[in-house]
């Protein structure tokens, strides 16, 4: 009996745990789909490390920023090396609400297996913008053109909560999307917006420092680091809860085996305190990852959840 033939039979006889190649075996891709900066992009980063460190093998972050995050969760639904994962969000639900077609399946072909962190999102002015919601309100709508609000893209969580907040307080703005966090605030210095709607884990040290100032957030109750910020229902004396979560996704068609070492991992991680206190410390809030069906049946109750929002704002599906 020639080796190869007898290995694969003593390997059949050990049975499947033996018989399954370990993983990982090689570097894992860690795909998010905006730029450099951004919500998404800090979490991946602070995920990275400690999940290299659990799995053994390097966990590298690739920015595949564009269209709302689409890109990149295309490029995780054609993975077939079982070593490419992704950080999904908001987008992900919202993308999938907006767009009439994709180039691939949200629902069938990508696998949302673990629910990681959640926060707020700002709407942001000048420092020497208006003062409060109050004063924003019924400078917008004494004008007679709309003001421009930036956000990091159509389709984005952010230029959704931008359609609502205008829905919900009965004012108009001129969605101008933007490639990213940075760019976006730097049109707000620049005065080439009047608004910007971000996350607030994205934009936390410029409104403590005070160069821009954030009129309300639209996460439930107030945050521990803004407290003096109103939440939306406050400040729109109607309710409004609209938060950005971040989940691990990996492709459908990823072998169980690894999908369950990584959704382990994942609980492990975090449950660490120190994680736990960096995410806190940049207004994100921990999450308990679940199970991965789970996880899946929340985002694919957030998608439904956009697509009423669209029909209730109007939006045009793309």
């Amino acid at each position: 009996m020639g080796l190869n033939r007898r290995a694969t039979l003593l390997a059949a006889l050990a049975g499947p745990a033996l018989a399954q190649p370990l993983w990982p075996d090689r570097p894992i891709r860690f795909l998010q789909g905006f730029a450099g900066g951004g919500t998404t992009d800090i979490v991946a980063r602070l995920i990275a490390p400690g999940l290299a460190q659990a799995l053994g093998q390097p966990v590298v972050v690739e920015n595949r920023p564009g269209a709302g995050g689409t890109l990149a969760a295309e490029a995780l639904a054609r993975a077939t090396d079982h070593h490419t994962i992704m950080l999904i969000n908001n987008g992900f639900a919202v993308s999938a609400a907006l767009y009439r077609r994709l180039p691939f399946d949200p629902l069938a072909e990508i696998a949302p297996i673990a629910m990681l962190a959640a926060t707020g999102l700002l709407l942001l002015v000048p420092a020497d913008g208006p003062r409060d919601m109050a004063a924003f309100l019924a400078a917008a709508r004494a004008r007679r053109d709309p003001w421009n609000v930036a956000t990091v893209g159509v389709g984005s969580t952010q230029h959704f909560v931008a359609e609502a907040l205008q829905a919900e307080g009965d004012f108009r703005l001129t969605h101008v999307p933007y490639r990213g966090t940075p760019a976006a605030i730097t049109a707000l210095r620049a005065g080439e917006v009047q608004a910007v709607v971000e996350t607030a884990s994205a934009v936390l040290g410029q409104v403590v420092s005070g160069d821009m100032r954030a009129l309300a957030i639209t996460s439930p109750t107030r945050s521990p680091l803004l407290p003096e910020v109103p939440t939306v229902a406050e400040a729109l004396q109607k309710p409004f809860e609209l938060e950005t979560w971040f989940a691990m996704a990996v492709p459908a068609r990823m072998p169980e085996v690894a999908s369950t070492r990584l959704g382990v991992a994942l609980r492990a991680l975090m449950a660490d305190e120190m994680l736990r206190a960096r995410l806190l410390a940049l207004g994100l809030v921990p999450r308990q990852p679940g199970t991965p069906q789970a996880t899946r049946a929340a985002v694919h109750a957030e998608i439904a959840r956009w697509a009423a929002v669209i029909e209730r704002t109007g939006m045009e599906r793309q």
